[in-house]
C-alpha cells in the first residue's frame, strides 16, 4: 500500500482587499502518495503559490484541511508546523533565494545545521548533494559567483539534502533559459526518484507537466484533472 504523504480536503483561501473578498482557492481536494509526481499548471496569478503555501504549512486556509505525512496541520502552532515542515518539506522556488554572503556549500548546509545535524556530517551531505547536481567543483563559490542555472541548481540540492518526505517546487525553471530548465527539472526529478519522495511541482509549461505522473489545471479556483 503506498504511503499518503499529504492530503487537504476542502481547502478554501481568500484574501480581503478593501471591502472586497478575493476568492483564490475554492474548497480544493488533492492526495500525494510516497514516489508520486504532481504537476500544477496555471496561468500567472491563478493561485499556484497560494496552493503551494498552503499546502506546505506556509499559510493557513479559511476553510478545510491539509495532513503532512499523517499529521492534521489544523490546530498546531506556527512553531510545531514549522518542525513538521523542516523533517518532511523541501522547497524550490523561481529564484533561488541563496543568501549572497554564504558560499554554496554553507547555503546547503544551511537546512541541516537548523536541523541541528552535526556539522562533520552536514557539510559531507552538502557536498555530495552539490556534487550530485554537478556543483561538486564550484562549492566554495558565493551565489554572485554563479551562474543563473548554477545558483538554481544550487537552490534544488538545499532542498533536497535534508532527504525530504515531499518537495514542493513553484515554478523551478520559469526563470531560466529553455536548455538549462530543463536540466535543472530532469535533476529534480531524477533526484527526487532516488530519494523516493513526493513531488507537487507549480508551472506554467505544459511539455514539463507532461512527463509527470499526474496534472492538474489550477483554473478560477478550482483543481481540475487533466
Amino acid at each position: 500500500m503506498s504511503e499518503m504523504l499529504l492530503r487537504c480536503q476542502g481547502v478554501t483561501r481568500h484574501f480581503n482587499l478593501a471591502a472586497d473578498e478575493v476568492p483564490v482557492l475554492r474548497g480544493l481536494d488533492l492526495e500525494v502518495q510516497k514516489g508520486e509526481q504532481i504537476a500544477i499548471l496555471g496561468a500567472s496569478g491563478s493561485g499556484k503559490s497560494t496552493l503551494l503555501h498552503v499546502l506546505g504549512g506556509l499559510d493557513r486556509p479559511n476553510e478545510g484541511q491539509v495532513s503532512l505525512c499523517g499529521q492534521n496541520l489544523t490546530g498546531l502552532s506556527d512553531r510545531q508546523i514549522g518542525r513538521l515542515r523542516n523533517r518532511h518539506l523541501g522547497f524550490v522556488y523561481q529564484f533561488h533565494h541563496l543568501l549572497a554572503e554564504f558560499s554554496a556549500l554553507e547555503n546547503v548546509m544551511l537546512p541541516l545545521s537548523i536541523a541541528r545535524i552535526d556539522s562533520v556530517l552536514a557539510c559531507q551531505r552538502a557536498t555530495e548533494m552539490l556534487e550530485a547536481v554537478g556543483l561538486g567543483q564550484r562549492l566554495h563559490h558565493r551565489p554572485g559567483e554563479l551562474s543563473g542555472g548554477e545558483r538554481q541548481r544550487a537552490a534544488v540540492a538545499r532542498a533536497l539534502v535534508t532527504r525530504p518526505s515531499l518537495v514542493l517546487a513553484d515554478e523551478p525553471t520559469g526563470n531560466l533559459d529553455r536548455q538549462t530548465a530543463w536540466h535543472v527539472f530532469e535533476l529534480i526529478l531524477s533526484l527526487n526518484r532516488r530519494q523516493g519522495a513526493g513531488l507537487v511541482m507549480a508551472t506554467h509549461d505544459l511539455e514539463l507537466a507532461d512527463r509527470m505522473d499526474r496534472r492538474y489545471r489550477l483554473e478560477d479556483g478550482v483543481l481540475r484533472a487533466l
